[in-house]
């Protein structure tokens, strides 16, 4: 239970490190700067309703959606990564 928990924790700071990371990118359009904080906040909140004693959504639905925040914010930087560093600097 512990370990789980402990798990959990690790996976949603990494989740909140990449997002926030991908949304600081101005390169991108907005819409893709910020669709992974606003997967990982729909998360957080189908989490929150195992509080209120609704769980259903949060088994199905919080955990791939962390996923996938965590999955399109790589991607977002590595986009932003590889695009900088094949143009060339003005000399």
């Amino acid at each position: 239970m512990l370990l789980t928990l402990a798990l959990y924790v690790l996976l949603f700071a990494c989740a909140l490190t990449v997002t926030f990371k991908a949304a600081r990118i101005r390169a991108l359009p907005a819409w893709r700067r910020y669709l992974p904080v606003a997967l990982l906040l729909a998360a957080t909140a189908t989490s929150l309703l195992r509080g209120v004693g609704v769980s259903e959504p949060a088994e199905f639905v919080a955990f791939p959606l962390n996923l996938a925040a965590i999955a399109l914010a790589c991607r977002e930087i590595r986009a932003a990564g590889a695009g900088t560093a094949t143009t060339p600097s003005p000399s």
